[in-house]
């Protein structure tokens, strides 16, 4: 039984991202049930009993990649109000779209943005929206592993109304999905401009009591952080702490605008931030200090957040922004080299949501969350470094195969969990919709 194996995933070069950054030429891995049992070079896998093999083809074989941070559902809203400032953008056009949505709509959008992810090597994502219970499912069908949880604000929501039924329908997520293979669930307040701190601190509270995550956006424009200031005397960072909100199960998104003091708080309560690079662009809310972040040790992973501030869910492009974004913004061209900013939209991004123990690398024991590059494309030859090449010159669409917990949901470019052609027709419809309310 030892040397068996449902799969080998087989003919590649395997980058594992585990603790050493091993990388085998010509190697691969074995999957026994949801689980990696192996990985090396072909030949120690002589005398194994396989199941069957699956070709990488001299392929890249790797973690499949996190996303740390988005709104799935918001493929909906994709290009619905581009070129504005952040709160022009939310308060005038996103919340009032948001209004309009119900938890089939949401479930649409979600499964038309699973498809783009798995399309694109993501296996794991983490989303704070509305309705996360059809996000949740919508993900379970699709195969991929995901950590929901429905968005808090001091405002009644479309989704449960006034803020105790949205306690009420975290608690009733937890209960739910508690103990599945594929989905975690967090509490999630949208944001200290967003939620008083009465609201923060229940939370946190329900986040200690239930033993989850506690995700919020966190001091990502300017302007955000005048306002906490006026508000409250403190950076929004300040203002967590001051609530008791910092803490080592407390995933911050964005982190923009930080002081040294800021950095150095995080660092020391064992915070992870969510870096968005493309969005923080888009929106110009400015460039996050992530080089000055990982050297005071501060765990970073990458996400993309919605489709409205993007436009894409392909975390190879994002990849490529955040390397580059921070060589020119410092004017250093050795800061976020390839291989670091590899491991944050991999084993980092899995460690930030809590996750790195069951994946985020190739490591005996662990899901097998597994994606394969098809290297074998013009703009990837030659390949002198393959993490250069991951961030600097692949992209989504050069996925392909993916593997998320032992079962194959992409193969041959073909989704095999996901009518692709029914989730955009879905999604098409529910843009007609909002075409139809706005007005001329």
């Amino acid at each position: 039984m030892d040397n068996a194996a449902d799969f080998l995933v087989a003919n590649g070069r395997v980058l594992t991202m585990d603790p050493d950054d091993r990388t085998i030429e010509n190697g691969a891995v074995a999957v026994r049930g949801e689980r990696i049992v192996a990985a090396g070079s072909a030949a120690s896998f002589t005398g194994w009993r396989i199941g069957r093999t699956v070709d990488a083809r001299g392929g890249i074989i790797l973690p499949g990649l996190v996303n740390t941070h988005t709104h799935a559902a918001m493929t909906c809203l994709r290009g619905i109000a581009d070129d504005l400032p952040l709160m022009t953008w939310l308060n005038d056009h996103i919340f009032p779209a948001e209004a309009t949505l119900d938890r089939d709509k949401v479930g649409a959008g979600t499964t038309l943005a699973c498809a783009e992810m798995i399309l694109s090597g993501t296996t794991c994502f983490c989303d704070m929206y509305l309705f996360e219970d059809a996000v949740a499912e919508s993900a379970r069908r699709a195969g991929m592993r995901a950590v929901v949880g429905e968005v808090l604000f001091d405002f009644p929501s479309p989704a449960y109304g006034p803020l105790d039924k949205g306690f009420e329908a975290t608690q009733a997520l937890i209960d739910r999905w508690r103990g599945d293979p594929l989905i975690r669930v967090a509490v999630e307040p949208h944001s200290p401009y967003l939620c008083a701190p009465d609201l923060m601190r229940r939370a946190r509270d329900m986040a200690l009591e239930n033993d989850c995550l506690l995700i919020t956006h966190l001091s990502e424009t300017r302007s955000e952080v005048s306002r906490i200031r006026e508000r409250y005397g403190r950076t929004p960072v300040g203002h967590l702490e001051k609530m008791g909100l910092l803490c080592d199960r407390l995933l911050a998104c964005h982190c923009v605008v930080l002081t040294e003091a800021d950095t150095a708080l995080l660092a020391s309560r064992g915070v992870k931030v969510a870096h968005n690079p493309e969005s923080n662009m888009k929106l110009a809310s400015g460039i996050a200090p992530i080089p000055e972040l990982l050297a005071a040790g501060v765990c970073v992973g990458l996400g993309t957040d919605g489709c409205s501030s993007n436009n894409d869910l392909d975390m190879f492009l994002e990849m490529g922004t955040a390397a580059k974004l921070h060589k020119a913004a410092t004017l250093d061209p050795t800061v976020m080299d390839a291989r670091t900013v590899l491991r944050m939209a991999t084993i980092e991004g899995a460690r930030a949501l809590g996750l790195d123990e069951i994946t985020g690398s190739i490591e005996p024991g662990k899901q097998a969350d597994i994606i394969v590059i098809d290297t074998d494309r013009p703009h990837l030859k030659p390949m002198y470094r393959p993490e250069s090449h991951l961030v600097y010159a692949a992209r989504g669409s050069d996925t392909a195969i993916v593997m998320i917990g032992g079962r194959v949901v992409l193969e041959n470019g073909s989704l095999l969990t996901i009518d692709v052609e029914k989730a955009i027709h879905d999604v098409n419809r529910i843009a007609d919709s909002l075409k139809r309310r706005s007005p001329a």
